[in-house]
């Protein structure tokens, strides 16, 4: 699955139609008059968002959009139909800009919210709107005004339902991969991951969620060090985080002072985030006894937050299944209460 957080389009709003120049024709009514109807007006270009979608891949390949023009006003004082508004659906979480004016237009978060981005033009005049007592048979019509166009740039900062907040090398990808269909590089060095990959995880067999492996994080990344705050932003997207610490080759202490300090970059950045993050998964637990394992688990539990702590390895896929299920049974509650 290929994300994509960032991409340009144009819009343009349909224009109003003419209003009709026109003339009554009747036998009853010989001297007739003015009966040109006005124009109607364009289609907005709205954007809506869809919890079903969750990148911009769409847009890769689209770029352009259009609404439908309003029509010209017809005789018998009938005003032409108004062009059809156009619906451009994106995932909740998408950041629109005005690409020329270098400035947000609107941030859409929630499920279903609707925007009007571009106005279609307002429909001209007929010439009935001109009759007076000293112009009779006037002669006078507008035409539509022109529909809005736009550049636009949408920034796409919701990941996934869960974000994996850790270290280089600690595991995130091995864990998106033995949960999910993703297939993100894998390696035995830092930064393997450079931008955010996403998969989907079956915790039921009818329920699903999505998770997101994001860059590792290093100490001053809330402050713009490494690959900081360009990552840690999705991570204010996602509803649930998840605090990978590699267990191999440390002592108790070590792993109590790593994830401490991960939670002090997430507070430091947005201390909103800290809520997110209930979870500290133990990772690599297959390079280690059963005794050990207790150790650090239980080492884990005296951190002043409260957390829930899985021993996992996500190479040999121990401990995840239970994992996952207790994120997705999460996630469904987190429905319920909206």
């Amino acid at each position: 699955m290929n994300f994509i957080d960032e991409v340009f389009i144009e819009v343009s709003a349909g224009n109003g139609g003419d209003g009709l120049l026109s003339f009554l024709r009747a036998k009853n009514l010989p001297k007739g008059g003015p009966d040109g109807g006005d124009g109607g007006k364009g289609g907005d270009i709205i954007f809506r968002t869809n919890e079903g979608l969750n990148t911009l891949a769409k847009f890769r390949y689209e770029k352009f959009f259009i609404s439908e023009s309003g029509k010209r006003g017809g005789n018998n004082n009938k005003t032409g139909a108004d062009g059809e508004d156009l619906y451009i659906d994106v995932p909740p979480g998408t950041v629109i800009f005005n690409e020329s004016l270098k400035e947000k237009v609107i941030d859409l978060e929630k499920n279903n919210e609707e925007f009007v981005i571009a106005k279609g033009g307002d429909g001209g005049l007929g010439n009935v709107r001109f009759k007076s007592s000293k112009n009779r048979a006037p002669r006078q019509t507008t035409k539509g005004e022109e529909g809005e166009n736009i550049s636009l740039r949408l920034e796409l900062r919701l990941l996934a339902d869960v974000g994996l907040l850790g270290k280089p090398n600690s595991g995130k990808s091995s864990l998106v991969k033995s949960v999910s269909s993703a297939n993100p590089k894998i390696a035995d060095y830092a930064f393997t991951t450079l931008k955010p990959s996403l998969g989907v995880v079956d915790y039921l067999t009818d329920k699903s969620f999505v998770i997101s492996d994001i860059p590792g994080l290093i100490a001053g990344a809330s402050e713009g060090v490494g690959l900081g705050i360009q990552f840690l932003k999705h991570l204010s997207r996602t509803r649930a985080i998840l605090t990978i610490i590699d267990v191999e080759d440390k002592l108790a202490e070590e792993i109590k002072e790593e994830t401490e300090e991960l939670i002090k970059e997430l507070k430091n950045f947005d201390e909103e985030l800290v809520a997110k993050a209930k979870w500290i998964v133990l990772n690599k637990i297959d390079l280690l006894s059963q005794e050990d394992i207790n150790f650090l688990v239980q080492t884990t539990k005296d951190l002043e937050k409260e957390f829930s702590i899985h021993a996992v390895s996500a190479k040999n896929r121990i401990g995840t299944e239970e994992l996952v299920k207790e994120v997705g049974f999460y996630l469904e509650n987190l429905n319920e209460e909206i």
